[in-house]
């Protein structure tokens, strides 16, 4: 995982500059995945052709990116998958890919390496059991671990990405040991949330309050991982402050923190039909902001609303509700992954599966449940809808905007700050706003 070439310079958010891109280059795929949110399989009619993906990797190099991930479905199915690492590689841009990995032979690899592929994650969601269930073909969790070894050997930084989900949660401690075992140099990790095929199954959700078991393990994890060589990475909808924020985000020896959603800031999804959308994992609908066949990347960037959502701190603020509207910190975290809370309800602003909103909640003999209201329409990218729900003791229940009645609104009120920086406290390792007199964590 080439983390450094994804770190955002001043320049790079001032000028929305795409340096990390995300590019599914077909749909077509050979697994059977319970939990795919693009429901992959079949290929799409329409996907760009070897010429307009060259137009594309050119127009990316002007403006700027650094690095750019292939994902399909399958990158490896598509015929010219190896002119795409060439063409990417020779204009001095980073190329990756992520792979279910279940007709990638070592020759594959190796001549994957040759034209520059510079790093390659596979994805592997279990132990053997867990992993073929989910992934719906048996034998792929050891097709799965001898591409990571191979991704090794010719010399290509083998990662590993998971989505956590209650079928593998008990399984974590567990497949952390194999796959380090296997040679893994990192471990995405991220939660499974009700998109495509996911939609409609969703048993595989955890409950938010599991969060406050997962979190702990994973922080545990990660200081093992430091010892031997494999550094656990926390995507986009895990953790939000809490006692663990400072350890795991800080990828350059600073203390960092979770800053909000980067879709279309730094950050670039594309799927195969040319369409442009700020993050690879949001729903097609809602979010893509144009095609490259129709419009230049620079124009979709620079003039489409669907890629500059994350850009006005002020729609930002008046789109979040339920808890997430009055949490101290609102301003910074903005509801965190917009691809979780948006596919959750329907709409962005309000995220359940935050470490610190859960760890709020118990201190308040409370916890929040999503059920499902309404199924998915079975289209690539779609989405449910799902109420969040919070249980009391003795049965009581709560909706969302319930927080802002008398008997819940000591849930949330906290001291309130205008600074925008944040600091951690010395005593807690909480982060407080920066001038702050006391900790709203320890006091």
């Amino acid at each position: 995982m080439s983390w450094k070439a994804r770190l955002s310079s001043d320049s790079d958010v001032k000028n929305y500059r795409p340096i990390y891109v995300v590019w599914e280059v077909t749909l077509a795929c050979n697994l059977k995945c319970m939990h795919c949110g693009s429901r992959a399989g079949q290929k799409r009619g329409n996907e760009l052709t070897i010429n307009e993906c060259v137009t594309v990797i050119e127009q990316l190099r002007q403006l700027g990116t650094r690095e750019i991930t292939l994902i399909g479905g399958e990158a490896y199915m598509r015929s010219d998958w190896l002119t795409l690492i060439s063409e990417i590689s020779d204009r001095g841009i980073m190329c990756g890919m992520q792979t279910g990995a279940r007709a990638l032979t070592e020759e594959k690899i190796a001549a994957a390496a040759s034209v520059g592929l510079t790093s390659a994650g596979v994805s592997i969601d279990g132990l053997a059991d867990v992993h073929d269930q989910l992934r719906g073909v048996p034998g792929s969790f050891d097709q799965a671990l001898k591409v990571l070894q191979l991704f090794r050997k010719h010399g290509l930084s083998g990662t590993v990405n998971t989505q956590i989900n209650t079928r593998n949660l008990p399984q974590l401690r567990d497949l952390f040991d194999t796959i380090v075992e296997a040679g893994a140099t990192a471990w995405q990790v991220q939660l499974t949330v009700p998109m495509g095929n996911a939609a409609d199954n969703p048993d595989l959700l955890l409950q938010p309050y599991q969060v406050l078991d997962l979190m702990p393990l994973l922080a545990e994890l990660y200081i093992v991982g430091r010892l031997k060589n494999c550094r656990i990475v926390p995507g986009n909808n895990i953790g939000y402050f809490g006692p663990y924020e400072a350890m795991w985000r800080g990828v350059t020896g600073r203390r960092e923190y979770y800053s909000g959603c980067k879709a279309g800031r730094t950050v670039l999804g594309i799927e195969s039909d040319g369409s442009i959308k700020g993050c690879p994992s949001l729903p097609t609908e809602a979010y893509v902001g144009g095609n490259v066949r129709d419009q230049s990347i620079a124009d979709i960037l620079s003039h489409q609303p669907e890629l500059g959502f994350t850009r006005d701190h002020e729609r930002n603020q008046q789109r979040l509700w339920g808890y997430c509207k009055s949490c101290y910190y609102s301003d910074i975290c903005q509801s965190g992954c917009t691809w979780t809370t948006h596919v959750l309800s329907g709409r962005p602003g309000n995220n359940p599966y935050c470490h610190y909103r859960a760890l709020q909640l118990k201190q308040n003999n409370l916890r929040e449940v999503v059920v499902i209201r309404e199924k998915a329409t079975g289209r690539p990218f779609d989405h449910g809808r799902f109420e969040v729900r919070v249980e009391g003791g003795h049965g009581v229940s709560y909706t969302q905007e319930d927080f802002s009645k008398p008997e819940l609104a000591h849930v949330f009120q906290q001291k309130q700050s205008t600074a925008r920086t944040l600091t951690e406290c010395p005593r807690c390792t909480e982060y407080v706003r920066e001038g702050s007199h006391s900790c709203h964590r320890c006091d």
